[in-house]
């Protein structure tokens, strides 16, 4: 199974505090992801909106943003990634953005929730 992680949106669904330091919150989903992807042998890409100054890079897993930063413009990335996908279906997207969500399953991708994404990787 492969999977895209709208990651400000797996991020932002546990109000702790990672406004604060966004890019220190971006490093954490990072290094969260590597080990369950380790784990899970799991084929994962991150999607952030624009890149962390400095950048996050991963051996583990994809780091990426999308191309420029705009209004839904992770979105629009991971629809890009998705509809490039050969199997579509064998795709989950975590997010839960209802937007986001519904351009998923238009292009035949799975969706899965952000939380339970997060909950997964970084049990409370």
């Amino acid at each position: 199974m492969r999977w895209i992680v709208d990651g400000m949106n797996v991020i932002g669904c546990r109000p702790d505090g990672w406004w604060r330091d966004r890019r220190a919150a971006m490093g954490a989903l990072v290094e969260r992801l590597e080990q369950w992807a380790v784990r899970e042998n799991a084929d994962v890409t991150v999607v952030f909106e624009r890149p962390p100054t400095p950048p996050i890079a991963s051996s583990v897993i994809t780091v990426t943003h999308a191309p420029a930063p705009a209004p839904n413009s992770a979105d629009d990335e991971i629809v890009a990634l998705l509809a490039a996908d050969p199997h579509p279906e064998q795709v989950r997207v975590a997010t839960s953005d209802r937007g986001l969500a519904e351009r998923v399953r238009r292009a035949r991708g799975e969706v899965f929730p952000a939380e339970r994404l997060r909950d997964l990787i970084d049990p409370r």
